[in-house]
C-alpha cells in the first residue's frame, strides 16, 4: 500500500505543477485552487508513505519520476522542447531511481 500511497504522491503532485503553469502568478483563481488543492493531497500521500518507506528513498522516488512526468507533461502539454543533454539528464535520473529501487538495501522492499 506503501507504494500506492507513493504514486498518488507524485501523480498529484505533477497535475498540481501542470496546474501552475497555467496560473499566470496565481491571479488565475481555478488553476490556483487546483494548484493548491493538488499539493496539499500530494503532501497528504507522501506523508503516509514516510510511514513505512525511508524519506531519503521516498523523496528520491518521488522527485525523480516527478521530474520524469513533468518533462513529458510539459512536452505534451505546453509544447516544450528537451534537448540531447536534456533527455540524457533525465535518463540518469531514470537509471538512478532504478538503481536505488532494485539493489538499495535502504529502501522498504
Amino acid at each position: 500500500m506503501n507504494w500506492l500511497y507513493l504514486t498518488a504522491a507524485i501523480l498529484c503532485e505533477v497535475f498540481a505543477t501542470s496546474a501552475m503553469k497555467t496560473t499566470e502568478g496565481f491571479t488565475r483563481l481555478g488553476p490556483s485552487i487546483l494548484t493548491i488543492l493538488g499539493y496539499a493531497v500530494a503532501f497528504y500521500f507522501l506523508s503516509l508513505t514516510l510511514r513505512t518507506i525511508p524519506i531519503g528513498v521516498a523523496y528520491a522516488v518521488w522527485s525523480g519520476a516527478g521530474i520524469v512526468l513533468i518533462s513529458l507533461v510539459g512536452w505534451l502539454a505546453f509544447g516544450q522542447k528537451l534537448d540531447a543533454p536534456a533527455i540524457a539528464g533525465v535518463g540518469l535520473i531514470v537509471a538512478g531511481v532504478v538503481v536505488l529501487n532494485l539493489f538499495s538495501k535502504a529502501g522498504a522492499h
